[in-house]
Formats: structure tokens, C-alpha cells, sequence
């Protein structure tokens, strides 16, 4: 789907109205408005203190906001822990990927959501393991990442493969919306190529997409809108392809 394919009149599938939030005397948004619908991705865009991660945290449940509203599905809600809003459909990744090293990328995959063996095993807290391997890779597959064997360590992969399986993780089990604070960080391009195949076929899935990125190419390669912020207000809020990266720059900048 192309930037110019999603309908302007399209209504909302997740939305902030007039959401603020100060820490002290720190104001870190301001009167802010953003909306994703589904089978869209918006770029969320700013430099550091733009007010980019309090609103990550406010459209995941960790923060609440000082005043505003929250809509999903045309609905008002209220998160009071990021559990709530994960429970109403909505994934999010943040940097640092949630992965434990520890274990298998299946299990991974079902961290939180473990299955367990049917019958007396299962009441002692047996997994089924053999289960989780083989649905994590169809769910892995069927989101476009091609990792390993699912019975392999997450310490045993490259860094690449590690975020590639955090991002497949999200989109796999995300039912409405899914926020991705910068995925592509780190990655190389052949890497970071792969991921945003992702964030297209999670957006060909009908998924909202919040992608959050410093690296402005991926952003406008991807997206079908982009978002500003600049000191805690929205300065921008456009389709992808009206922007190039000088004019984006320039937006974030505040420089003319």
C-alpha cells in the first residue's frame, strides 16, 4: 500500500486528544493530538526532548496523562498499567527489544504466554515446548521473519536475528496497534531492510503502526504519515510523501 492509498477520511483506529504532560516545571507535551488508523503506519519523529518517548508511554499505558483523552476504536479509555492497553490489543516494542538471551527463540516468541502440556503434566507447570517451537516458527513466518531453528538461544543469534524475533514477536501477537521504538536502530541495511518489510506487511495485515525512528530514510521509506514533535507540540502532521528529507529535517529543526 502506497502513502497516497490511505483514505485522508479514514476514521481513527487509535487516538490522543489535547494530551499533556508535565514533569515539575518540565512541560513534555502540550495540547497534543495523534491519531493511526488501522492498516496505516505513522511515523512518530522528533529530536531528543521532542516529548516522542512520554507519548510512547502514554499510548502504552506506562504513563498517564496530566489531561486529554484516549480513544480506540472510537471508544474513550483510560490505561492505568501498560497490562490494560497490551490487554485491549496493543503491542509495543521498545529498544532495548525485551529478549532474554536466555532462552529459546520459541520461547521467546510465548514469554508471558507460555502453553502448557495438556493433562496432569500441565498442572505442575510443564510446557509444551514442542508445541511453542512450531507455532512460533509459522507465527514468525507468517509475519516475513526468517530466523533459525525456534529451539535455538536467543544468545546464539546476531544482533540483527535477536531484533528480528522481537519484532516478529510483536507483530505476531499485536490485534489492533503496534508501537516500534526504533527497531531499525542498530541494524545494518540489509538488516534494517528486513524489519521494515515487517512494519509493511504488518500494515498489509490492517495493523495500525507507530514507527518511532531518528533515522529518517527508513521513516520516510515506510510510512504512510509523519508526525513532528518539537518541544512537547505537534509542528507537523502530513502525508510521507510531501516531506523529503531536507523539508523533514527542517520540520524536526525548527530551522527554515
Amino acid at each position: 500500500m502506497n502513502p497516497e492509498e490511505v483514505p485522508k477520511d479514514r476514521r481513527p483506529l487509535y487516538a490522543v486528544e489535547s494530551i499533556s504532560k508535565r514533569y515539575g516545571n518540565v512541560v513534555a507535551l502540550e495540547n497534543v493530538n495523534f491519531s493511526v488508523a488501522a492498516g496505516e503506519v505513522v511515523g512518530l519523529v522528533g529530536d531528543n526532548g521532542a516529548g516522542k518517548s512520554t507519548l510512547v508511554s502514554i499510548l502504552s499505558g506506562v504513563n498517564v496523562p496530566d489531561s486529554g483523552h484516549i480513544f480506540l476504536d472510537g471508544e474513550e479509555r483510560h490505561w492505568s498499567s501498560p497490562h490494560d492497553a497490551l490487554e485491549a490489543g496493543i503491542e509495543t516494542l521498545y529498544q532495548d527489544s525485551g529478549i532474554a538471551p536466555d532462552l529459546t527463540v520459541a520461547a521467546n516468541v510465548f514469554l508471558g504466554r507460555e502453553i502448557l502440556k495438556k493433562g496432569f503434566l500441565g498442572l505442575f507447570g510443564f510446557l509444551a515446548n514442542r508445541e511453542m517451537q512450531e507455532r512460533a516458527r509459522k507465527e514468525l513466518e507468517r509475519v516475513g521473519i526468517a530466523t533459525p531453528a525456534a529451539s535455538r538461544p536467543v544468545s546464539k543469534l546476531s544482533g540483527g536475528q535477536r531484533q528480528a524475533v522481537a519484532i516478529g514477536r510483536a507483530v505476531a501477537w499485536a490485534k489492533k496497534v503496534i508501537i516500534l521504538d526504533e527497531p531499525t536502530n542498530h541494524l545494518g541495511a540489509r538488516q534494517a531492510a528486513e524489519v521494515l518489510d515487517v512494519i509493511r506487511q504488518a500494515r498489509e495485515r490492517g495493523l495500525a503502526v507507530v514507527f518511532i525512528s531518528h533515522t529518517l530514510p527508513h521513516v520516510l521509506n515506510v510510512a504512510n504519515r509523519i508526525v513532528v514533535l518539537r518541544l512537547g507540540e505537534v509542528a507537523a502532521d502530513q502525508p510521507a510523501s510531501t516531506f523529503t528529507r531536507e523539508s523533514l529535517l527542517r520540520a524536526i529543526t525548527g530551522l527554515k
